[in-house]
């Protein structure tokens, strides 16, 4: 075991030191030193309590995903009984209530309608329970529910989507690391570390970015719309502000529309008479759908509307078959991008509101830095000496391991670009004192086998060999204790569980083969009749 080839010499330097070099930025980034611009700059990121940044509670409402599949199951519903073969007539539709109710007008239909939308509700997760329920009254009429299940199962979705859809938007910022979370069973966590001004990010993430084309109902009388009065089947939409010089609102098809969830791509672009719109793209069957649209509606108006609000009602003068289009409206260059964010990201499944916000400032984390360094700086210099004083030679070889090793931590974290919070802080001072259990096994090992009689060379040899399985067993223990605090932990948990995980890692490395190699090395050297240890 004491027998190292020149490749293998080579080959732990060069990890050592390659890995080492890369903390290398970061150290010059805390000193406050400027590196070199020609040379790569990996750093580790610091989180919200180390660099400070802005912190945002969003809440949803519930009531809106209730509102949301209410009117989904309508339409599916309208158009299962009208795709049915022979066709269900059907009237007196209503949707009031939180409930869905229409009346089958051929008794002898009732059964067919029943085949025909019962497959529009599922099993709400493992409840056993449908997540809509049917019910014939009065032997015609149809009264569809929405169950507590599949209510509760629709609301923890749209949370996990609108989840994913801030991410989406805060990476498109191109901050870094930031923190997003469930909290509760409507709530997220926003966490954005290093943004001192929480503005944009609102904006951005209070824009439901929910895009929808529907057609334009013609035949609604201005005084009614005035009056809030919609046609049968419509309803009024407002227009955008300074969308439209004359009418503050429009009629649109409640029905039949076109969503923006089909959407594949959004950019900031520029008409014809260099005004910024959005050019935006369908995916295949998004674009049949709006060719379609388009196709039957010729020279008819249809309105686009952004989050509830129309930008514009424009004439349908051809039909549009390559599955893109325009929205235009009074956009500035700043305000068409940040709508092209949105949409690429994708449309939240439910309206988030802006609940709880605060800007954390640097100076908690500048002064969480100094103490932590101060911790570490005399947490080393206790474990240097005793190493020291205790192991002699052997001692420095640790010490000398240590220090290569919080360096490798370092460069490791700089190079995944993990993120540095206050606990992985104290990560580090527990690396510290862990990192050297290895070399006192070791040493205390090769006490033991000298005190037997054990020849240096072979006391040595022993005394690697055996504490080496105490060690990895001990490492892989630690191991499966840290990946379960990352992967069920959060936040700052998983902060700490990642500096014990790379730790672990980089500690194994520096205290058994690079020690091994520098003591061999030295043996090689001197043949010594005796060691001090």
């Amino acid at each position: 075991m004491l027998d190292f080839p020149r490749w293998k010499k080579i080959w732990l330097w060069a990890v050592a030191l390659v890995i080492a070099a890369a903390s290398l930025p970061s150290l010059f980034s805390i000193t406050g030193e400027p590196w070199p611009s020609f040379l790569p700059d990996p750093e580790v990121n610091l989180g919200l309590d180390l660099a400070g940044g802005s912190h945002i509670l969003l809440e949803a409402d519930p009531s809106q995903v209730a509102r949301q599949r209410l009117e989904s199951m309508e339409e599916a519903v309208r158009g299962a009984l009208g795709n049915a073969k022979p066709r269900i007539r059907y009237g007196d539709f209503s949707s009031a209530n939180g409930r869905l109710s229409f009346m089958v007008e051929d008794a002898n239909q009732v059964d067919a309608a029943r085949e025909a939308i019962q497959p529009l509700t599922t099993g709400a997760g493992l409840t056993g329970q449908r997540d809509w329920t049917i019910e014939v009254v009065d032997g015609t009429r149809f009264v569809i529910k929405q169950t507590r299940a599949g209510l509760d199962q629709a609301v923890t979705q749209a949370m996990d989507s609108a989840t994913e859809v801030v991410r989406k938007r805060i990476d498109s910022l191109g901050t870094r690391e930031p923190t997003i979370l469930r909290q509760g069973d409507d709530r997220i966590v926003v966490q954005v570390p290093g943004l001192q001004d929480p503005k944009a990010l609102k904006e951005l993430l209070g824009k439901t970015a929910n895009l929808e084309f529907k057609l334009v109902d013609t035949t609604a009388l201005p005084s009614d719309i005035e009056q809030g009065i919609a046609p049968p089947g419509s309803e009024i939409v407002p227009y955008a502000e300074g969308a439209n010089a004359g009418a503050s609102a429009i009629a649109v098809k409640r029905l039949g529309g076109i969503r923006g969830d089909s959407l594949t791509n959004a950019q900031q672009t520029f008409d014809q008479k260099n005004t910024p719109v959005v050019a935006i793209t369908f995916n295949q069957q998004g674009g049949q759908k709006f060719a379609k649209l388009t196709s039957e509606n010729v020279n008819k108006p249809f309105a686009i509307i952004l989050d509830g609000k129309v930008l514009s009602a424009p004439n349908i003068n051809e039909p549009i078959l390559g599955g893109s289009a325009q929205i235009s409206g009074n956009f500035t260059v700043d305000s068409a991008n940040q709508l092209a964010i949105a949409l690429r990201s994708g449309a939240l499944p439910v309206d988030l509101t802006v609940v709880e916000e605060r800007t954390v400032g640097p100076d908690l984390g500048a002064d969480s830095i100094r103490k932590g360094l101060i911790a570490m700086g005399i947490g080393s210099f206790l474990v240097i000496a005793l190493m020291i004083a205790h192991y002699g030679r052997f001692g420095i070889y640790a010490t000398v391991a240590l220090v290569i090793n919080v360096l490798m931590i370092l460069g490791i974290m700089a190079v995944i670009g993990t993120t540095l919070t206050l606990p992985g802080i104290a990560g580090f001072v527990l690396t510290i004192g862990a990192a050297v259990d290895a070399n006192v096994l070791i040493n205390e090992r090769i006490r033991e086998e000298r005190k037997r009689g054990r020849r240096v060379f072979t006391a040595v040899e022993n005394g690697y060999r055996e504490a080496s399985r105490a060690i990895y067993d001990a490492n892989v223990t630690n191991f499966i204790a840290g990946m379960l605090l990352f992967l069920f932990g959060s936040g700052p948990v998983r902060g700490f569980a990642m500096v014990l995980i790379i730790g672990l890692f980089t500690s194994v490395f520096t205290a058994v083969p690079l020690t091994r190699m520098w003591v061999a090395g030295w043996l090689r050297k001197t043949r010594p009749s005796d060691i001090n240890i």
